[in-house]
């Protein structure tokens, strides 16, 4: 009863007004197929799976909705391999799932989270069981529950949490304490029950259905943003950023690759551009278009459009162009497509591979003809382009199964430029690691190391050993994660230790067969007299490097 009444009246209205309102997204109309869904993922490993499940029969009307059943790591690295190749517009978790996430993870994570009216039900159910409560959170304590535990005389510990070691630590320790009842998250909730104790789970519906609006809401905000500047999005700033000296990397693959470049940009040929995710296929287009003499000294455009990232009812508009009422929703007096912007440059087909087959024919006949015709036109417009495109997928596959057109995909690969994975140009990767971190760290106004070269070989072993499959791009983004942690502890220096820590995706590479390691650090890929000469026999130096103090390398060097 002491519950009930310490509750905020003002929390419980507001609660029951918006589970009485309409649902603030109507129910789509006949047209909607012209406008993307949104794709959300809701991440979870707990109790909490089935109540994302059951909430999102509520909304699968509005947008795909998908279950990921991974936690931290395993979550992060499957939603980073499939948004390689597919999209997602938002992530739903909740708790330190969803911290684990929001660095990690390009899509936004909108985080679930628990009202005032969920906490107090749940200690209303806890106190049914137990009269002293245990409540353990994320990180933080609730200021509110000591207030209200000395205010109405309920004995409630509470306990705060990081990792899922924390977390069973906490709830061992209120169990020796003789509480039996502990309110929390899923994770929590799991291990309570696992120890013997009864979890309270203080998620409600109306909470995951607030995060599920909230994530609808980001999605809108995006999609509405993205429609007024797809003429900026899609055509990126019609020109080439990137040239020749972007090509990074001394490898003897590199070195052909860029033989390959200055060649093809002689020709006004199609060129297909054939790799993996993160290989640079647009930076290698971007580089063909600048060292083409039809574009240097001028403002030729560069236009670039994504063939798997539009929907196919507005790519042929946006590739085409449309006149003056030829669908609902066309601009009025009609708007030139991208054949037409990029006229007397270059028209970069990014995914080539997803662009649906009708759509194909249309651009097999502009290839042929130098000419288009506007969605809902007659009159052909002549056209100058240069023609690059690029897939990750196997074309020719494609066309054996009927997916793509073969005399198409002949036309589009008059030239063709496979380019190599990272882990086939492993000797590029410490190179590529050094000069992305300098540029991470100047993008947050942090200054590198004087040593940043020599600690970087010193990791080159473990960056090596991995495979990158995301290959340039994901060393960049670690590169990225790493330069924030530099950059908020400028003393922090750059071990192989430090490194496994803050990505520790990286640990898989050490299944391979090592160098000897140091006793107790497996991870070490360094001899201590190595790491000591590195730093002139400083030994203060070389401690603080290892992570372990001066009597303990004392001790090693002895061995």
């Amino acid at each position: 009863m002491v519950l009930h009444n310490a509750f905020h009246f003002e929390t419980m209205k507001r609660t029951v007004l918006q589970s009485c309102m309409p649902h603030p997204y109507p129910i789509p109309n006949a047209n909607a197929d012209d406008i993307d869904r949104p794709v959300i993922w809701t991440v979870s490993v707990s109790r909490l799976y089935d109540l994302f499940r059951d909430i999102t029969l509520e909304y699968d009307h509005l947008a795909t909705i998908e279950p990921i059943h991974l936690g931290f790591d395993d979550a992060a690295r499957h939603i980073r391999e499939r948004m390689a190749s597919e999209r997602c517009d938002v992530v739903i978790a909740a708790g330190s799932n969803a911290a684990y996430l929001k660095g990690r993870v390009s899509a936004p994570v909108v985080i679930a989270k628990a009202s005032g009216f969920d906490m107090m039900q749940a200690l209303v159910r806890a106190r049914r069981i137990s009269h002293r409560i245990g409540v353990i959170t994320y990180q933080a304590p609730l200021p509110e529950l000591s207030e209200f535990s000395a205010t109405f005389g309920v004995d409630i510990a509470q306990r705060t949490y990081v990792t899922e070691e924390d977390a069973r630590a906490r709830i061992n320790e209120l169990k020796a304490e003789g509480i039996e009842a502990i309110v929390g998250a899923g994770l929590i909730t799991d291990l309570a029950e696992e120890a013997g104790l009864t979890g309270v789970f203080v998620y409600s519906a109306a909470s995951i259905r607030q995060a599920f609006d909230d994530a609808l809401e980001m999605a809108r905000q995006t999609q509405l943003e993205s429609n007024r500047s797809r003429r900026v999005t899609v055509a990126d700033t019609l020109r080439a950023r990137h040239g020749l000296n972007d090509l990074r990397g001394d490898s003897g693959a590199m070195e052909r690759l860029r033989q390959s470049v200055v060649l093809y940009a002689r020709s006004p040929a199609t060129v297909l551009i054939e790799g993996e995710t993160g290989t640079g296929k647009e930076l290698v287009a971007q580089a063909i278009h600048r060292e083409c003499p039809r574009s240097l000294g001028t403002n030729r455009p560069f236009v670039a459009v994504n063939c798997g990232a539009i929907a196919e009812s507005l790519l042929e508009s946006e590739l085409f162009g449309h006149e003056d009422g030829a669908f609902t929703g066309a601009r009025r007096g009609g708007h030139a497509g991208l054949f037409e912007t990029a006229n007397r440059g270059t028209l970069f087909l990014d995914e080539i591979g997803e662009m649906p087959l009708a759509l194909q024919t249309r651009l097999l006949r502009v290839l042929e003809e130098r000419e288009v015709v506007r969605v809902g036109g007659t009159r052909p417009v002549a056209v100058s382009v240069r023609v690059i495109s690029a897939t990750h997928c196997d074309l020719e596959a494609r066309v054996r199964e009927g997916r793509f057109r073969a005399d198409l995909y002949y036309r589009l690969a008059v030239l063709r430029i496979a380019l190599p994975a990272l882990r086939e140009r492993r000797a590029d990767v410490a190179g590529l690691a050094e000069w992305s971190l300098k540029n991470a760290l100047a993008a947050l106004g942090a200054r590198p190391h004087p040593n940043l070269h020599a600690e970087v070989g010193a990791c080159a072993a473990l960056f090596e050993r991995y495979d990158w499959p995301g290959n340039v791009r994901e060393l960049r983004n670690l590169m990225e994660r790493l330069a924030l942690y530099m950059a908020d502890e400028p003393l922090q220096a750059l071990s192989p230790s430090f490194v496994l820590a803050v990505a520790p995706e990286l640990a898989r590479a050490l299944a391979m067969p090592t160098p000897p390691a140091l006793p107790g650090a497996a991870q070490r890929l360094e001899t201590v007299q190595q790491v000591l000469a590195r730093f002139g026999g400083k030994r203060d130096a070389a401690a603080a490097y290892l992570g372990i103090s001066r009597t303990t390398l004392w001790r090693k060097l002895r061995r």
